[in-house]
Parts: structure tokens; sequence; C-alpha cells
């Protein structure tokens, strides 16, 4: 079985260059959403409590069997989108700070943190999220609104971008690739990632709490450095749906955004993280975006150094102002 922690210490092991090291540890900790084992398969943020599921009910404005959402404020629409596992929380302070001039729509995808989640282990996760977005825009009657994701979220608002693209005016992508199997290296692709998918999933099921807890913990550290959010990242994992978590990994880490990327129309900017200490190599996470994302017209690609996967909580202030400058743009 594909074990990418075992892995990484073989590699650290064996070449012992300091760039090498970096390298393994930071394609390690983003593999924690396109991982083969659920220790790295959970890749959640959070910045609140735990999230309970009588505070999920009381705070949606909106939902639907796929989704649910929180709206703020007032203004120009911002949709929040997090990323695989993560609780709508990931957002809160950014959320609470934008809604002084946006209306802001905190979206809480189905299965994950809590929320209820009704569609078993199998089939596809991205797709239908995508058209429940796409209703829920239609239906309440947005003009274009500004979309904003972390990480699987980011991929589900560039999938929304390029099947109605009449349904988005911009999108902010935040640390995440068109496709996520790309962190092992140019030559993966969706059938050569299928068998780590399965893998992935069939462990998310199995796997005991105890030792599913253990592997969150141990994952946290690689994607954020605070200590309190990698203890509520742990939590926010434990209250996920272990079928949704089952499905969404397989769905993700075999779903190729990239083919589709030459003709979209809507602009995109993507923000990546950097961290010399434990996290992505400058000139490594330079390189893998501009590849990734090469065939993207006009996309601005704006690096956020001091920071691992979750930017939002690393490095909260320049995240700020990034997300001004994409609205403001």
């Amino acid at each position: 079985m594909f074990n990418a922690q075992v892995r990484a210490r073989a590699t650290s092991r064996a070449l012992s260059t300091p760039a090498v090291r970096s390298a393994a540890r930071w394609r390690n900790a983003l593999i924690g959403l396109a991982a083969s084992l659920p220790s790295l398969a959970l890749a959640i943020a959070a910045f609140a409590a735990p999230t309970t599921a009588a505070a999920v009910m009381q705070t949606v404005d909106y939902r639907s069997d796929r989704l649910s959402v929180e709206v703020l404020g007032a203004g120009p629409d911002v949709i929040l989108i997090p990323g695989y596992a993560s609780s709508r929380e990931v957002w809160r302070a950014e959320a609470t700070r934008l809604s002084a001039t946006h209306r802001v729509h905190m979206v809480q995808l189905a299965g994950f943190a809590g929320e209820p989640w009704s569609h078993g282990a199998d089939g596809p996760f991205v797709a239908p999220v995508v058209e429940a977005l796409d209703a829920y825009i239609r239906e309440r009657g947005l003009t274009r609104p500004s979309v904003i994701g972390h990480s699987m979220g980011a991929l589900i608002g560039l999938r929304l971008a390029q099947t109605h693209p009449d349904s988005i005016g911009r999108l902010l992508s935040v640390d995440s690739l068109p496709f996520f199997p790309a962190l092992f290296g140019p030559a993966m692709t969706a059938d050569s990632a299928r068998p780590f998918a399965e893998q992935a999933a069939a462990g998310i099921l199995s796997t005991p709490e105890a030792a599913f807890r253990a592997g969150q913990s141990q994952t946290a550290i690689g994607l954020a450095r605070d200590p309190i959010v990698r203890t509520a990242m742990v939590e926010w994992a434990m209250a996920g749906d272990r079928q949704a978590l089952a499905a969404a990994i397989r769905d993700v880490m075999t779903h190729d955004a990239r083919p589709q990327l030459a003709a979209m129309t809507t602009p995109v900017t993507a923000l990546y993280a950097a961290d010399a200490d434990g996290g992505a190599p400058a000139a490594m996470a330079d390189a893998l975006w501009a590849r990734e994302y090469a065939a993207l017209p006009n996309v601005k690609l704006v690096r956020i150094d001091g920071s691992r996967h979750f930017i939002m909580s690393d490095q909260p202030a320049r995240f700020a102002e990034a997300v001004d400058a994409f609205l403001a743009d």
C-alpha cells in the first residue's frame, strides 16, 4: 500500500541535500489534499472551535444536498469555498472583514466538518458541487460574483468558471492546482493517479478512529504553522463523514482541469505558498505553479512567503491585502 509518509522518510535518508529534504517535506504536506492514505488525506484548516451539527444548522441561509451557505454583509457578491474536509470557519476572519463592504457567501460543502451527507462513498463529488453552486448563483440572482476558493475549493471554482463562465466574474485560487497529483511530477495523469485515489478512499473508510485522529495531528504540522489552528483542523477532520471524505479524495485525485485552461476567459489570480522552514522552497513553488498554470491565459501568479498550505491563517495580513487587490483589479 502506497504510504507517502514512509516514502518521505526513505527519501530523506537516501537523498541528503537540504533542498531535496525541504522539497520532500513540502510535497508531503500538500499531498494532504491528494494523498494516498487518510493520514495524509485530510488537509483541514480552522480559525475557530470545532464545528458542531447544531452550529451548522443555526448559521445556514441556504441549503441543498451538496452545500449550505451562510451570508454576511451587503454589497458586491463574494463566494468563499473551503477546501477538502474543511469548515466554512476557515474563512471566518476574512469573511467578517469583507462583510463591511461586500455581501459574503460562506459555503459549506456537504459531508465536511459536520455538514450532513447522503450520497455514499462512490460517485462524483466535484461536478455535483459545481452544479449546486451554479444553481445557488442563479436562484439568488447573483450577477457574476467573485469567487475565492482554497485548495479543493479553488478547483471547484475553476471548474465552475470552465463549465459556467457566465456565472462567475473572477476567481482567486488559494494554494491550489488544476490537477493535484501533479505534485508527484509532470508525468502524472488521472489514470496513473487512480490506484492511489482508490487506496486513499479505502483507507479513509477503514482506519480506526484513534489512528485516524493521530494521522490528522501529524498531517496538520505540515499544513499550518499555528498550533491552535492545527488542533482545530483535527477536530474538523473527526466531524467529517467518512463516506464523503472517501468520495471527495477519489474524485479530486483523478480530476484534471488542465485541458480546459486554454479556453478560459474568466480572470484568475493564483496565490501560492512558500516557506523555507518546513514548507515549499520558493524556487520549487514558482516552477510548479508556473508549469501547471502555463496554459491559462493571463493568469496572475502571486507567491506568499512564510506560509504553508493555509495562507489565510499563516499570513492573514498579506492574505487580506491579496484579496483586496484581487477584488479591486
